[in-house]
């Protein structure tokens, strides 16, 4: 069964950080991207961050690139999202999910209909 698990949400202050951790199990796929998204209440799901499993190449929204930095550890099937410099804006629900393609098939890497299985996210708050 494939399972993606959040943690690291949580309060911070506007202008902190934070690390995300996205676990993953019962993949079969030879090939597959990591995206990292959020939806706040009354927004849309909007993708952040995708890494691939293979050859580690990113892609980043450009609401993010400079202040969010994605990698992974694939001996501990794990993904990270590092978040600096939080502002109240990036409140929001956060969620991984897994498109099970290598990443140069995919038409739109921050697209959220590219992936197929996801979390149940992790809530993040930033206080001003």
């Amino acid at each position: 069964e494939v399972q993606l698990v959040e943690s690291g949400g949580g309060l911070v202050q506007a202008g902190g950080s934070l690390r995300l951790s996205c676990a993953t199990s019962g993949f079969t796929f030879d090939d597959y991207v990591i995206g990292w998204f959020r939806q706040a209440p009354g927004k849309e799901r909007e993708g952040l961050s995708c890494i691939s499993r293979t050859d580690g190449s990113t892609y980043y929204a450009g609401s993010v690139k400079g202040r969010f930095a994605i990698s992974n550890d694939n001996a501990k099937n794990t993904v990270f999202l590092q978040m600096n410099s939080l502002e109240p804006d990036d409140t929001a629900n956060y969620y991984c999910a897994v498109a099970p393609a290598p990443m140069h098939t995919l038409r739109k890497p921050l697209g959220e209909s590219e992936y197929d299985y996801w979390g149940q996210g992790t809530q993040v708050t930033v206080s001003s």
